[in-house]
């Protein structure tokens, strides 16, 4: 095969040879080094986080002990490691002259995963807009279009040789539905058109460069990595039923859409259109969507959400956090799922939710799928002799691993897992304090510590469920063996 991470469907299971597991992290949440070997700021640098919250400068230091932490990952047994380039250390303003020794450094970092039998897959975009391009306006100015395509192709003529699989833009839906929360736009500030005209720039800047990657490095593999979730209707009502139907058009299909078949959700653009946010599009436009078709797809999950036609409930969840549900006025508004628990954080559980989409997204779109998040976020903590105790998070993951096996027997195509996160980082808006890591850094929100490597004892359980080649008898009892 011409690229690790084979496109087969494997039925009954999950088979060593061709289903890769792997890991995640992004290049601002867990590098640390902000502003050294040249790198220029993000809008993450720069932005007001919450009082007592860590920011991005130490995080977790990976980018002076990625060896380190990649040798980890293989003594886990992974097969792929999925990490983010940050945009600024390549191009410290979004463009002009180039930053030769963020090339080197990233360069490095793909040798070391190669050296470990580990494919890089790289996510050119998550969330780090270079600040000197959002002062000139950002996602809103075509110029940005131009420096990011400018950015692929860097990437794709310096690392192409050796990276076959890229993931464009991260949770691209998310810097749309709910910037206030992942610090990219402020919905608050701006106006809603604005925001869509954002995003539908982003998209003609993934589509061009999707088709830059089949040009350049036409044995590579190229996808959009949106976030992706059921939605659910409160009731069998049917008027909660099109509330269901809409959010999932505008959260869902209005990127994917765009992503796969070149064109707006009908749905999702009708919203739009009603609403008066609807886009300017250029005649060229819908030929630049179309010509950029991803070779497969991605897509984060964590939970589903739940929604009920527009009653102004005087409570209702509002758009504070990207997994938890929003309201549209006029078109739907989130409750709580009463059938699901939740975590120490809020957000709700539902691994079942995970086959259904990930049924929902094959169906939709026959691609293969590779899944680029999931996981739990915790307050874990140093036990008195050294270990870490983090049941809860093996618990979620082999109930969501075992809802993928079940997907996978339903006759949907995966290619690979890889949950967030490799290690512990720095959460967006909620500081180290919510750790999702199999690999415990010792580091608070208020001191960077010594910021010490322990592996937990999730580690030590994905392991043996790679050994596995999924969950297995083996692991039916997760918490019991590793204690």
């Amino acid at each position: 095969m011409p690229y690790a991470i084979q496109t087969r469907l494997f039925m009954g299971g999950f088979h060593l040879d061709g289903f890769t597991w792997g890991v995640a992290t992004a290049a601002y949440q867990v590098e640390g080094a902000s502003a050294e070997d040249g790198k220029g700021p993000s809008v993450q640098d720069i932005k007001t986080l919450p009082p007592g919250t860590a920011d991005f400068t130490v995080a977790s230091d990976h980018y002076h002990r990625f060896r380190e932490d990649i040798a980890l990952m293989a003594e886990m047994g992974l097969k792929a490691y999925r990490f983010s380039i940050a945009w600024t250390r390549i191009y410290p303003q979004g463009d002009g002259p180039v930053n030769v020794r963020g090339l080197q450094h990233y360069s490095e970092v793909i040798d070391t995963c190669l050296a470990h039998g580990l494919t890089p897959i790289v996510t050119m975009y998550h969330f780090d807009l270079p600040a000197a391009l959002d002062a000139a306006g950002g996602w809103n100015n075509r110029a940005t279009i131009d420096a990011f395509v400018q950015y692929a192709r860097t990437l794709f003529e310096q690392f192409g040789d050796r990276v076959k699989y890229w993931l464009t833009i991260n949770e691209q839906n998310m810097m749309v539905l709910c910037g206030d929360a992942v610090g990219t736009v402020g919905n608050q500030e701006e106006a809603r058109r604005t925001l869509y005209q954002q995003n539908h720039h982003m998209l003609l800047a993934q589509a061009q460069a999707v088709a830059l990657c089949h040009s350049l490095v036409p044995d590579a593999r190229i996808g959009p990595a949106p976030n992706i979730c059921s939605i659910y209707p409160r009731t069998c009502a049917p008027e909660d039923v099109l509330a269901a139907q809409d959010f999932e058009a505008l959260r869902n299909w209005l990127y994917l859409d765009a992503a796969v078949y070149g064109t707006y959700n009908p749905t999702a653009w009708n919203i739009l259109r009603r609403k008066g946010v609807e886009p300017t599009i250029l005649s060229a436009d819908r030929e630049i969507l179309k010509a950029g078709k991803p070779d497969f797809l991605a897509f984060n999950y964590y939970n589903t959400i739940t929604v009920q036609a527009p009653q102004n409930t005087p409570d209702m969840q509002t758009t504070h956090d990207q997994q938890t549900g929003t309201t549209e006025p006029g078109f739907y508004e989130g409750v709580i799922n009463p059938y699901l628990g939740r975590t120490r954080f809020g957000w709700e559980v539902d691994p079942v939710g995970f086959r259904t989409t990930l049924r929902a997204v094959y169906e939709r779109y026959r691609l293969p799928l590779l899944v680029t998040e999931n996981g739990l976020g915790d307050c874990d903590s140093l036990d008195a002799d050294g270990t870490v105790t983090d049941d809860y998070r093996i618990e979620y993951l082999q109930a969501h691993i075992a809802q993928m096996q079940r997907a996978v027997e339903d006759g949907v195509e995966i290619i690979g897992y890889c949950p967030w996160s490799a290690l512990d980082l720095i959460s967006t808006h909620q500081g180290i304090r919510k750790r999702y890591g199999f690999i415990y850094v010792n580091r608070t929100d208020e001191k960077t510590l010594d910021l010490r490597r322990v592996p937990k004892k999730s580690f030590y359980w994905y392991r043996d469920v790679i050994r596995s080649a999924g969950i297995g008898k083996a692991c039916a009892s997760p918490c019991a063996a590793y204690k």
